[in-house]
């Protein structure tokens, strides 16, 4: 009796350990078998930090004993080899001067780094009726119908003017030809790139027939890893022009540059100087929620800024030579400010003008007021949530000490 009592526990003991229970299952099992005697044994088990192997079968080979727990304190104190080295102090600090330096990026072109912040003190008003209609032809051609009606800021004493515009554009060039059939006059832009894109041609070619306002002008842009130049020449006013510019990217946020043009029709030399400086400033993050749609893949736009812009420009035809520009995002995508101060350091005559611009998902307003207390206004609206949809455009002007205001709504449909 007893042997076979010994034989049926060894069975029994086989059987229970043929799958080891895992701690959890033991634990659950314990929990609910409480007063039987497979619990006793399930937490006797399950007190230990290991539970034993399974023994092996009758004339099996032993199998490896099983790996150190994490709780082992003589194993936590055994170093792992990686098979890694250990890198000198002289390669430490070229890798953290490497991840400490950071790249300058090219400031653009010279003649583009103010408009940026100009554009919010001086607003694109006018009056009577626009209409713009554009029609993609195909991926690379579009026509654009522009008609301009009961207007008097036309130069030459014009009502209403119509203008017949297409380009056809690809990845290294651009080519668009303007045509206006009351002054019998066309205009036309050529854009190629050269040298991989390093450099940028550009020839602008105008033809009238009274011959009063042809040009022919060849612009090459040439781009740097942290500089932008400009060359031109050509034929405008009945003479030669000359002229070069240059923008240098001193440090990410600081950059400089000058741009000089010689007229020999009058013999006028024409010469600016300008220092920009960005820097980052507290405000509301970016949210993605409120930026509306954007381009797959495009990138956010950057947080909370300010922007200072100082440009001298010796005969300025305003007779302020110094100009100083303040732009100051302070929602991004949102509401950005802008000032402006043009002066002349020897008169002491000065000019101030204020702008904000105020972005809605589908409008946007903009507002300008100057120390003659003339105020300007534009405000552009989407008629529809789907890209492409048709925008009006509303524009107004009030100047208080000369008793003049102008209005102007306009339309622009995409076909």
């Amino acid at each position: 009796m007893g042997a076979g009592g010994s034989k049926s526990q060894q069975r029994s003991s086989a059987t229970n350990f043929a799958v080891p229970p895992s701690p959890v299952s033991l634990f659950t099992s314990s929990s609910i078998l409480s007063g039987s005697s497979l619990s006793s044994s399930s937490k006797t088990r399950c007190d230990d930090s290991t539970p034993p192997p399974p023994p092996p079968p009758p004339g099996g080979a032993i199998p490896p004993p099983p790996p150190p727990s994490s709780s082992d304190p003589s194993s936590q104190s055994l170093p792992i080899e990686d098979g890694t080295k250990s890198s000198s102090p002289e390669e430490d600090s070229i890798a953290r001067a490497a991840a400490a330096a950071s790249a300058f990026i090219n400031p653009g072109p010279y003649e583009q780094a103010p408009q940026d912040l100009k554009r919010l003190v001086m607003l694109d008003t006018y009056d009577g009726f626009r209409c713009d209609i554009n029609k993609q032809l195909s991926p690379y051609m579009a026509v654009v119908h522009s008609f301009w009606l009961g207007t008097n800021m036309i130069p030459d004493g014009r009502r209403r003017t119509y203008t017949w515009l297409t380009q056809v554009a690809d990845e290294t060039s651009l080519y668009m030809a303007r045509v206006d059939p009351d002054r019998l006059s066309v205009d036309g832009r050529i854009h190629k790139a050269l040298l991989g894109g390093l450099a940028m041609a550009k020839l602008q070619v105008g033809v009238s027939a009274d011959g009063q306002s042809d040009q022919c002008l060849l612009d090459v842009d040439v781009n740097g890893p942290s500089w932008a130049g400009n060359f031109k020449y050509g034929s405008m006013g009945g003479g030669t022009v000359y002229g070069c510019s240059f923008h240098q990217g001193i440090t990410p946020n600081l950059s400089m540059g000058g741009e000089g043009m010689y007229v020999s029709a009058n013999g006028n030399m024409i010469s600016s100087y300008m220092v920009k400086y960005s820097m980052p400033a507290s405000g509301d993050p970016v949210d993605e929620r409120t930026l509306g749609p954007r381009r797959p893949g495009a990138p956010l736009p950057d947080g909370p800024s300010s922007t200072f812009l100082a440009q001298f420009a010796p005969g300025s035809p305003s007779g302020l030579p110094l100009s100083l520009n303040y732009k100051r995002i302070v929602t991004p995508n949102r509401v950005t400010l802008g000032a402006e101060l043009a002066c002349d350091p020897f008169t002491l005559a000065s000019n101030v003008m204020l702008g904000a611009e105020f972005k809605f998902s589908r409008s946007k307003l903009q507002v300008a007021v100057d120390g003659s207390a003339k105020i300007q206004s534009v405000l552009e609206a989407k008629l529809g949530k789907e890209p492409g949809q048709p925008s009006l455009t509303l524009c107004a002007e009030v100047d208080h000490l000369k008793d003049e205001m102008k209005f102007g709504y306009g339309l622009s449909i995409d076909g």
